[in-house]
């Protein structure tokens, strides 16, 4: 039992020193800009292992020099809370839990309906699964792309929610939209709103227009995919909903 015990908590006192040196390189970040990214890193070695080679895009730049159409449309489509929530909007955690708990119902639903309605001797159809939208603030997917893998489990999810914490509590709202701002994926690997500038717009950050911002915000969650269907009738609609919703967006 007790090299059993032993065991734990070395496991134990592993994960805490884990959390501590990434609670310590978040500190670090109120003067100093971070590097890369874990998201960054484990995407170079995805090009790197398929193609052979790295297609990348990535400048630095301070906030001052992004454009405050960017910012807005960016907190209008993705986090529309942001100045006022501690790094976590609950209002959004429930109404993303009520969403998933519906989906998956209708799910169920329709497997069971399409389960009475086949022939007994028909192979059953894979049933495909419902999109599970979350409730992630800005700074909860910058936590998770910061520092930590893109696994799905309640333990990441924890780690996510200390670190998240951890960024709330050392650095200004400003300082973290600045640093999302400029690691943030916007297609295949252009990362950062000043190459996403230049490689959609041919301009940078600081000169972009409200609708050029409106359109990038709204490329966030899927950027690879809409990097390939510029012409999206759901990016058009969605970017003139962004841009309506940009003047009440509000700046830290």
């Amino acid at each position: 039992m007790k090299p059993l015990l032993r065991w734990l908590a070395l496991v134990l006192l592993a994960a805490v020193a884990l959390e501590l040196f990434f609670v310590l390189r978040i500190a670090l970040m109120a003067v100093v800009d971070p590097q890369s990214t874990s998201f960054q890193r484990s995407e170079i070695w995805a090009q790197l292992h398929s193609r052979g080679s790295l297609r990348w895009q990535q400048q630095w730049v301070p906030y001052a020099q992004i454009s405050d159409h960017l910012k807005r449309a960016v907190i209008a489509s993705e986090d529309d809370g942001f100045v006022n929530h501690e790094g976590v909007d609950w209002n959004a955690v429930e109404k993303a839990w009520e969403r998933n708990a519906r989906a998956e119902a209708l799910a169920q639903a329709r497997a069971a309906k399409a389960g009475k309605a086949a022939p007994a001797a028909s192979p059953a159809q894979p049933q495909r699964v419902p999109k599970i939208r979350g409730g992630s603030t800005i700074t909860q997917q910058l936590a998770k792309n910061l520092l930590l893998s893109g696994e799905r489990t309640l333990l990441r999810k924890g780690q996510e929610f200390i670190l998240t914490m951890a960024l709330e509590l050392f650095l200004s709202k400003q300082r973290i939209l600045e640093i999302y701002l400029n690691n943030v994926e916007w297609g295949e690997g252009v990362f950062g709103a000043e190459a996403a500038a230049q490689h959609y717009y041919r301009k940078s950050a600081a000169r972009l227009a409200p609708a050029e911002a409106a359109r990038l915000a709204v490329m966030l969650p899927a950027p690879k995919r809409f990097e390939k269907t510029p012409g999206s009738a759901y990016l058009a609609g969605r970017t003139r909903t962004i841009l309506a919703r940009m003047g009440s967006a509000q700046l830290p």
